[in-house]
């Protein structure tokens, strides 16, 4: 018992220490997950002294953990966001995994001694980025970045683990048995289909399941969030059992499931968020008390090495080919790149190569570490300035707002939401509040009082309001404070305005010819903006045309775009990464190139007749 007790003693120090190490992370910028793995580093073998070599329990504890954390990734995604970069995520997620692996697996080769199996090995296991850390960076880093680019980068990190879960997998029972590439066989793609063909049926099906039982569950709601997170994990572990990928089911029955309305939803989503705070501390910590530091001087040079090439080389060229057939751009694709975070999925699968008895199996693992320290320590302390200085950096359309959602019992169609009045607020210069809110009580000094006999609403008065949950956001924008002004705001919002209903023919005639079809001719410019981003805009969504830049400046209560702002500015500057232009840039040099051509070749023949008159 006095040992029972000595463990928890040292987990609960261990997870405290990492809790307060979060004041440190979010008051200098450090990337948090560094410091949760540099704590289990500290704590470990080489550190206190604490022995923790079980690598099979690293695995399932990791592996639970990642299962919570993609639960939530995709319960807070919304699915307008998942529609918007579907496409070209998914194509990183499983193409951009491919690619990675297999130019990193180029690079072990020479630099390890590895064959190409062998290689291909270590590039699987870091190929992934890590759910976890992006999301962290991306959601709680405050960095407000364009919709496109976000809902991009979170898609990819939810879904590209099972792609390079498959492969170590397959990789590690083909070094395994000895069969080389002799092992590679059709039945290795069936064994692919059937796990992510699983993973996203029963994904689904566990997402309908979990909106079913909670809505009709009559509990406590204190049980509410715990039914959810285990109904979760058993949409995991079954799928996984059958043969599927459960960590693509689980990320796909967040989403099935963080789109419909459930009771209890604002219980569940704070509970989420503890869990996976408590997860993400666990699985890093573990992973960290599992690594011996003392073993990685003697491959940290080639690890380095390895680690950069996979920052400025790999990931880059495989982002790239796979945003080509993309309407992306240059900084776009570029962030997109720089935004490849490894972390505890790389770690976790390095565990594979011991737990298969692989030679140099403790290899992989120390060079899989070394390469996810590098990625925290150069990609996620520069996040935030690099998509400051691409220009992503998308400015507020409001300033701070005080708002806490409360749940209401039952299954009933108004939410109870409480606003606390914020300096230079509309609500406090004197705008209404809209007919369809009710707002039934106002705290003011610490005494309560009916709204109507309130008086005109003043600061830090708190104010309860019921609701109908679709337009909640909108009263969002009433008890807000003003946003602040930026003096990057005009560049990014373009030197001027045109109005939205003006025709889109304009722009051609003025601009082109050329930039729009016959059919877009007869749009106004705010009805060819949705036709162009998919039929829904979004604030700071932006679309090119030939050498102008349409931003959406403003959107009205009902989406519609309000005001435009135009650059005339081209899209892109050649810039020294001529990878990341895509089909669209290629297609306007050649064209550029080609018109040129044609000029030149124009004014030669006009001056060799100038030349013939005058000889005659």
């Amino acid at each position: 018992m006095e040992a029972f007790y000595v463990i928890v003693l040292i987990s609960t120090v261990l997870i405290l220490i990492a809790a307060f190490s979060s004041l440190i992370a979010f008051r200098f910028g450090a990337p948090l997950l560094l410091l949760f793995l540099m704590i289990g580093l500290a704590a470990g073998t080489d550190g206190l002294g604490i022995e923790f070599s079980n690598n099979y329990l690293a695995y399932i504890l990791g592996s639970l953990a990642l299962a919570i954390i993609l639960f939530d990734s995709g319960y807070g995604t919304p699915i307008q966001a998942f529609k918007l970069a579907a496409a070209p995520a998914l194509t990183i997620a499983s193409v951009g995994v491919i690619v990675t692996a297999a130019l990193f697996g180029l690079a072990a080769t020479w630099l390890l001694g590895f064959t190409w199996l062998q290689g291909l090995l270590l590039g699987s296991i870091v190929a992934s980025t890590d759910a976890a850390a992006v999301f962290f960076l991306l959601r709680i880093g405050g960095i407000n970045i364009r919709d496109k680019v976000r809902s991009t980068l979170e898609v990819e990190s939810g879904t590209n683990d099972p792609m390079a879960i498959f492969l170590t997998l397959a990789l590690v029972e083909l070094l395994a048995s000895g069969d080389g590439y002799a092992g590679i066989n059709i039945a290795m793609l069936a064994t692919f289909i059937k796990q992510m063909g699983l993973g996203v049926i029963l994904g689904l099906f566990g997402g309908m399941m979990i909106v079913l039982i909670v809505s009709r569950l009559e509990t406590d709601r204190g049980l509410t969030p715990i039914f959810v997170l285990a109904l979760a994990l058993l949409v995991f572990s079954f799928t996984g059992a059958v043969g599927g990928s459960g960590f693509l089911a689980v990320y796909v029955a967040g989403i099935y499931a963080g789109n419909r309305r459930m009771p209890a939803s604002a219980s569940i989503k704070r509970f989420q968020d503890g869990m996976t705070w408590l997860a993400q501390i666990i699985m890093f910590l573990v992973l960290g008390l599992l690594a011996t530091p003392s073993e990685f001087p003697a491959i940290a040079v080639p690890a380095v090495a390895l680690a950069l090439f996979l920052i400025f080389i790999a990931r880059p060229i495989a982002v790239w080919l796979c945003l080509l057939p993309f309407d992306y751009t240059q900084r776009e694709t570029g962030f997109v790149a720089w935004v490849g975070l490894r972390g505890a999925v790389s770690i976790l699968l390095a565990i594979m190569p011991i737990l298969g008895n692989l030679q140099s199996g403790q290899t992989y693992f120390n060079v899989a570490f070394i390469v996810v320290l590098v990625s925290l320590l150069v990609q996620g302390w520069t996040i935030k300035p690099m998509a400051r200085r691409l220009g992503l950096i998308v400015p507020p359309r409001m300033g701070a707002i005080d708002k806490v959602e409360v749940d209401l019992p039952g299954t009933v169609n108004h939410e109870l939401l409480t606003y606390r009045v914020v300096k230079d607020s509309p609500v406090l210069r004197g705008e209404r509040i809209p007919r369809w809110a009710m707002p039934s009580l106002v705290v003011r000094d610490g005494k309560s009082m009916r709204y109507q006999y309130a008086g005109r609403l003043r600061e830090n008065d708190i104010v309860y309001l019921f609701v109908s949950p679709n337009y909640s956001r909108l009263l969002d924008r009433l008890f807000a404070s003003r946003a602040p002004v930026d003096p990057d705001d005009a560049e990014f919002f373009g030197a001027f305005s045109i109005s939205p209903l003006r025709p889109a023919a304009d722009l051609d005639a003025a601009y082109g010819p050329g930039l729009l079809s016959e059919q877009e001719k007869g749009l106004t410019i705010a009805e060819l903006m949705r036709h162009r981003l998919g039929g829904k805009a979004d604030y700071a969504d932006r679309i090119r045309l030939g050498e102008i830049i349409l931003i959406v400046r403003d959107l009205d209560e009902n989406d519609h775009i309000q005001s435009v702002g135009m650059s005339l500015e081209a899209v892109e500057p050649p810039g020294l990464l001529p990878i990341f232009i895509n089909l669209h840039d290629i297609f306007n040099s050649i064209h550029a190139y080609l018109q040129k051509r044609r000029e030149r070749a124009h004014e030669a023949v006009s001056s060799d007749s100038t030349t013939g008159k005058n000889d005659a």
